[in-house]
């Protein structure tokens, strides 16, 4: 496969799961949040409307996730896949290798989202229940929020970024004498897992402001792409942890000001 084939491929990819989250995200805010004590808006994405199971609610939401990370990761997955090809050139079956990856890597964020969900619903479920807790998601949410972007300023963050910017090729010469699918599905599970470690403050930061929030996707998407692909990714990460953490503290003020009115 040529590198113009590939790129269009991978446009192809991205343009179909972005406009399948903007539908779903249409979907969603047409059926309007839920107001709750403290002045902020619960996600439908959540709950159980009426007539669904809960197994259908979580089907949709997996859906909704997996087409929006394809969306959000594919910018930065593609260069990492190109090079993750080259390094293997001169394997057999190189492309349905590299495809293997690719589906290997979507797989581990599916897995998160199958994580999330109910972890989510059931915070949902304690809102409900406790308007005192209810009250205080907002400072929780400038809280955690603060606290994703100040993570991405530690040596921690940086040893994950460092890690990811290089892992394709660096688990393609692990397992260079290997020729069975296994192995690429392996190099993608493993990539996909670090992956999923070093966009975590970010992938928070995404959570926290809500999962159908367009912006909050779009200002994510950027920030992940620009500290993966930029020369100087490490001083991109740090300046969006900057930028994080401010808004992190303008939520906590807000949050602040709205309890004392």
């Amino acid at each position: 496969m040529s590198r113009s084939m590939y790129t269009g491929a991978f446009v192809l990819i991205f343009a179909a799961s972005a406009g399948l989250t903007l539908r779903w995200c249409a979907s969603m805010s047409s059926m309007g949040d839920m107001p709750m004590p403290g002045g902020w808006g619960m996600s439908m994405a959540w709950m159980r409307t009426c007539g669904q199971t809960w197994l259908g609610v979580a089907v949709s939401f997996i859906a909704m996730w997996a087409s929006m990370m394809v969306a959000m990761m594919t910018p930065s997955l593609g260069p990492a896949l190109w090079r993750y090809r080259r390094a293997q050139r001169d394997m057999a079956h190189t492309d349905a290798r590299v495809a293997c990856a690719g589906v290997a890597y979507c797989c581990v964020w599916i897995a998160l989202g199958i994580v999330v969900f109910p972890l989510g619903a059931i915070v949902s479920a304690l809102t409900m229940q406790f308007s005192s807790l209810a009250c205080a998601v907002p400072f929780a949410t400038g809280s955690v929020v603060a606290i994703a972007g100040a993570l991405q300023l530690t040596l921690w963050k940086t040893r994950r970024l460092a890690c990811c910017r290089t892992v394709a090729t660096r688990c393609c010469a692990a397992a260079s004498d290997e020729r069975r699918a296994a192995s690429a599905w392996r190099d993608g599970w493993r990539f996909g897992v670090r992956c999923c470690a070093c966009c975590a403050p970010l992938t928070a930061v995404l959570l926290m402001l809500g999962v159908m929030n367009v912006r909050a996707m779009i200002g994510v998407t950027i920030l992940i792409t620009a500290e993966r692909l930029a020369p100087s990714g490490s001083r991109v990460a740090k300046a969006a942890g900057v930028i994080v953490m401010a808004a992190g503290g303008v939520l906590i003020a807000r949050a602040v000001i709205l309890n004392v009115a």
